[in-house]
Formats: C-alpha cells, structure tokens, sequence
C-alpha cells in the first residue's frame, strides 16, 4: 500500500521546495534525517543521538513506558537499505568493471579484439573460420551479462559511463546498496533479453546502455515517490528515447528492455509496505528475473527448435 503523507505510516505533511518533510515539531524546516525508532522526521536542534543513529525527543522522553530509552534500530533509506558512509561504492565499483574491461579490449586490437567476439551478445551465428554455432541460443547465456559490460568505442562508454555517475549516487543513497546493484543488473539482463528476442539473431550488440535505461526509469520511478519536480527527468527520458529510434545502430531494444525493467524494479522497492518490505523487494526482483529467463528460452526454442 502507498504511504500518503499525514497517514500512520509517513505522519507527516509539510515539505519543501526540495521535497523533503519538514520537522514534526518545526515543519518549515525541511530534513532528511529520521527517529530511527518512530521514523518522524526530525531536524538538527531535534536529533538525540542514540546508540545508532538519532532518536526524536518525544521516543527519548517516553521510552515505550519502561522509563529508558528504547533500542535504536540501524536508520534506513526510503527503500529500507542500510545508510552507507559512501553511497557511491557500488557505482564506482560498476564504472570500474566497465573501463578495465574497454581498455583490456583496447589492449588487444579493439574492434578486432578477441575478447568482443567472445563476451558480446549474439543470439546465433556462425563463428568466423568455422562452422561452429556461437551465440545465447547455443548455450552461451553469460553474454547476456557480459555484453552489458564491454564498449569497443571512446564515445559510447564516455556517455555511458557519465550517464552511470549522474543517476547511479542518488539511486545507490536512496536504495541501498544491494538494492541497487539488483535493480542495474535485472535491467541490463532485461535490456540484453528483448535484444536477444526481438533482434536479428546474427547482430552483434554491446554496451552499458540497457541498465542505464534502467537507471533512468528507476530514477523517475523514485522521483515521483518522493513528489519531486518530475518535468526535468520526463524531458531527459524523452529526449533519450527519440535518440534511440533515430539514431543509426542503436539497439533500441536493448533501450526499452531495460528502462521497463528498471522502473518496474525500482517501483517494487520504494512503494513496498515498510512491515513487508524484504518480502516485496525479493519477490519483485524474482519475477523480473523469472521473465527474462522466460524470454530468453522462448527465443532459444525460436532459433534451436
């Protein structure tokens, strides 16, 4: 169930121009900071520090009637994942996979390297200098993973991977790490299974773009939770979008795979009931991994039956 502001859930109701609720005791001071026992929000001259975290003064003051102050749980983001003091580790890790794998391909001849001709995403062709089969449809699932990693020219993986540094921070911050992991790598699994269903089964593709995509749905998915300014990402989206489909050589499928999956993903992780939480999010991730599996094996039924 959606938590509406001024409800038992979010008790609260004043927010600033930043989308932030405001203090219960001073609600013209906007803040990010929560009871981590009520889950109020509270401003600095409010904020108790606990054991872990920051306590209201009204939890302080009653202690749940045993006249101490209550255990303090770990304090949450809006999706329940743990508060990082670095909540860019998972994006830079992710940026970093990406540019060790593009100079390794750089390193050993580029376009001719062997390593694209082994990790891209092709459903089935015949291998060069042989007839051997390569492709998903003969087994070869791991593209579908590793393609989202490589990048054989300096203009794509220069805007992927600013791409990945704009959105992944405030996506990493707001879902926690191990959330967002999920939801980049589901959406670039979703953007490598429509390719692979709907594509030719002979064209290569490559490249970050699919969780980007994701990232970016997940982004606008998060900013309407939190009734921030959706005009800014709206236009961004649409913009990228058009690009998709006039641009020469861009696997739009890729595109839409993953900005479908990304923002059903993050859609499942920031409107979960906060008692059901772990529950809602494992399950939603399963069901998108549970399609793409599906997609992929009805397309290897297409090609191998």
């Amino acid at each position: 169930m959606d938590q509406v502001p001024g409800s038992p859930q979010e008790p609260r109701d004043a927010r600033g121009d930043d989308g932030l609720p405001g203090c219960f005791r001073h609600p013209d001071r906007p803040t990010g900071i929560r009871c981590t026992r009520c889950d109020k929000p509270i401003c600095p001259e409010c904020m108790i520090s606990a054991s872990v975290g920051f306590q209201c003064p009204d939890c302080v003051r009653g202690g749940s009637g045993t006249g101490r102050a209550p255990q303090a749980a770990a304090p949450r983001t809006i999706a329940g994942g743990a508060i990082t003091a670095d909540p860019r580790l998972v994006t830079k890790v992710l940026l970093g996979l990406n540019v060790a794998l593009f100079l390794a391909v750089m390193a050993t001849g580029g376009a001719l390297s062997p390593l694209v001709n082994h990790l891209d995403l092709i459903g089935l062709a015949a291998e060069p200098g042989s007839y051997r089969l390569v492709g998903v449809a003969e087994g070869e699932w791991y593209r579908l993973l590793t393609a989202m990693f490589l990048h054989q020219q300096i203009a794509h993986i220069a805007f992927n991977m600013l791409s990945l540094w704009w959105l992944g921070p405030p996506l990493e911050a707001a879902l926690g790490r191990a959330r967002f992991l999920a939801l980049y790598l589901l959406a670039g699994l979703g953007g490598s299974a429509l390719s692979f269903l709907l594509a030719a089964q002979n064209q290569p593709s490559l490249g970050a773009s699919g969780a980007i995509f994701g990232l970016l749905g997940a982004t606008a998915v998060l900013m309407r939770r939190l009734r921030y300014d959706m005009k800014p990402v709206l236009i961004l989206l649409g913009l990228n979008l058009v690009f998709t489909f006039l641009w020469p050589n861009i696997a739009w499928q890729a595109h839409v795979g993953g900005l479908v999956v990304g923002a059903a993903v993050a859609f499942g992780m920031v409107h979960a009931p906060r008692d059901r939480r772990t529950l809602v999010h494992l399950g939603t991730c399963a069901v998108m991994l549970l399609a793409i599996v599906a997609v992929v094996w009805v397309r290897t039924l297409q090609l191998t039956g």
